[in-house]
């Protein structure tokens, strides 16, 4: 590696949204969302994020227990088969979770800022 590059600092803050002992949503749930999303199926989406079908699904699951409306159900099939999609309160969900994550970034943004003074430029591996 010539040392050309410049390295890259990201700060991400992860918010879980608990409801008892379960994750309703976080960084990882809403990942899974937004490939559903795009991509009009669980298994698809799974498969966009390296998850197995089972695992994506239970995650699924979980979100939909957690609240009082699915974030995510199941479209009938035709030609094509069958799908999912999200429902209004999932899309609402997504938007409001990313708002929230942009909303901490910027509340952190003075520490953050500090942080990537202090930080090397060229950190060793």
């Amino acid at each position: 590696m010539s040392g050309s590059k410049k390295p890259t600092l990201t700060c991400r803050p992860r918010i879980r949204i608990m409801t008892g002992k379960d994750i309703a949503l976080g960084p990882g749930k809403i990942d899974l969302l937004e490939a559903i999303d795009h991509t009009g199926s669980i298994s698809a989406g799974a498969r966009a994020l390296g998850l197995s079908y089972r695992r994506a699904w239970d995650l699924v699951a979980t979100m939909n227990q957690c609240f009082k409306i699915p974030l995510v159900e199941r479209v009938k099939g035709g030609k094509g088969g069958g799908g999912a999609q999200l429902t209004a309160a999932g899309r609402g969900m997504l938007h409001l979770y990313r708002t929230m994550e942009t909303k901490a970034l910027k509340a952190i943004g003075p520490e953050w800022k500090t942080v990537q003074k202090s930080l090397k430029k060229n950190p060793e591996k």
